[in-house]
């Protein structure tokens, strides 16, 4: 990419889309169009090929996604499914009508088979039945990787997909209901810590094996990727560390210094029992990761405690 170049980050507010302008930035790309959802609502078909016709973006990172936990998951299948699936739809169809560069689509690992054998390589995707709890979520960004694909085999657009793991780190959603499992787990902590409760009690059996990621390494390696990577098939972008959620909240008991009880609730959900990605083909493009699991929950607290 130019340093000059008209570069947009679609859903540049949230924790990824943020990443990625602190990444450019640092990098020295300086043409940032950066729009929110009030500005062009990308689920709206008109207000987004309007908006391309307008800024003629060169380069676009779709980071922009509705996300959220699992209560969030199962108690608005509908708005998952169908605001994601705008969402890719209408910026890709959009971008191939405005001539667009080249355009990279951000997965999620919940894309992949509940039981698929691990690590998890890109082939696995539709090998299997996905999990129930992110369903909706999963098929929205299954559509919008096979679309990516499409218009690369079919139209020869440069238009890739980049598939991260579980994500964390400043300007992440911690909502007590609505939030992924490590901002979850960090405001439940800091409040019970403040609030001087004996207990945190955590959803599940504390045995399903989780990879994570640092948002900054994410935006790290999808820059990196868009300057290095032209193939039709999606890559695996992960960490390629893996621990237990009983593991997780301990170190995240830890780093909040909270000194109760923690306790599991084997009655609800685990959701899949184990999901680590094969990241070997980023690795070998030069790619890997730099902050460890409780380096970036330390930074990630930080910055709740000023922010949140």
């Amino acid at each position: 990419m130019e340093k000059t170049a008209k570069i947009f980050v679609a859903g540049h507010r949230g924790l990824v889309g943020s990443a990625i302008v602190r990444k450019l930035i640092e990098c020295g790309y300086k043409n940032l169009i950066l729009k929110t959802s009030q500005e062009v609502n990308l689920v709206r078909q008109e207000e987004t090929e309007r908006f391309f016709e307008t800024f003629k973006p060169e380069y676009v990172f779709v980071a922009a996604a509705k996300v959220g936990g699992i209560i969030a998951n199962r108690d608005a299948p509908t708005e998952f499914l169908y605001d994601n699936l705008m969402i890719s739809m209408n910026v890709m169809n959009s971008a191939a009508k405005a001539g667009v560069k080249k355009l990279m689509f951000l997965g999620s690992s919940c894309v992949f088979p509940k039981f698929a054998p691990q690590p998890i390589k890109e082939s696995a995707l539709l090998t299997g039945a996905l999990e129930v709890t992110n369903e909706a979520y999963a098929i929205a960004k299954i559509a919008g990787l096979k679309l990516a694909e499409y218009y690369k085999i079919e139209h020869h657009r440069d238009f890739i997909s980049v598939m991260p793991p579980n994500l964390y780190g400043p300007g992440d959603n911690f909502h007590p209901d609505h939030s992924h499992v490590i901002p979850g787990l960090i405001r439940r902590f800091h409040e019970a810590k403040i609030n001087k409760l004996k207990e945190v009690v955590v959803w599940g059996t504390g045995t399903p094996l989780r990879e994570f990621l640092y948002v900054d390494d994410i935006a790290d390696g999808c820059v990196f990727l868009m300057e290095n990577f032209s193939e039709h098939s999606f890559i695996n972008l992960g960490s390629g560390e893996e621990v237990t959620i009983k593991q997780l909240a301990e170190t995240i008991k830890d780093v909040v210094d909270y000194k109760g009880r923690l306790t599991f609730d084997s009655e609800k959900p685990d959701g899949t029992p184990r999901k680590i990605m094969d990241s070997s083909r980023a690795r070998a493009l030069g790619w890997k990761p730099t902050v460890n699991l409780h380096e970036g929950l330390k930074i990630t607290y930080e910055w709740y405690l000023v922010y949140v």
